[in-house]
């Protein structure tokens, strides 16, 4: 992936994020996917007032991605308003791993860029088997 991909789908990522509602936490976050076609699909946060229903940037961009038809989900940036990298959630990750267990995670920050595999951030998936 050359740095001007990853450029792309931070700027997407973030571009996502003003869309995010967080208006209990103020915590707007924003993801984009690649897929191996080259599709960007992006996603925000979504809260709700029965906090269990609310729905990480991640997880948008991912079922959307999916319910595209994307396949080989390349990489995909979580990015947040603060400026801080953003992690995504536990829950995210196991979706992550599920569809696409080669995905490359890369997550902004101020003055870095930081890129993890999935199996790093989830080395003890679940597994159908």
């Amino acid at each position: 992936m050359t740095p001007a991909v990853v450029e792309e789908l931070i700027k997407k990522a973030g571009e996502a994020a003003s869309a995010a509602r967080a208006p209990y936490s103020g915590f707007k976050v924003g993801a984009a996917v690649l897929s191996a076609d080259g599709r960007i699909f992006t996603g925000c946060n979504i809260e709700n007032a029965s906090l269990t229903l609310s729905v990480c940037a991640e997880k948008v961009a991912l079922l959307k991605a999916i319910s595209e038809g994307a396949l080989g989900l390349k990489a995909i940036v979580v990015t947040s308003r603060n400026g801080q990298q953003c992690f995504p959630c536990g829950g995210c990750r196991q979706l992550l791993f599920e569809f696409a267990p080669e995905i490359k995670v890369i997550l902004p920050a101020r003055n870095s860029v930081k890129t993890y595999t999935i199996r790093e951030l989830l080395p003890e998936p679940f597994v159908k088997e």
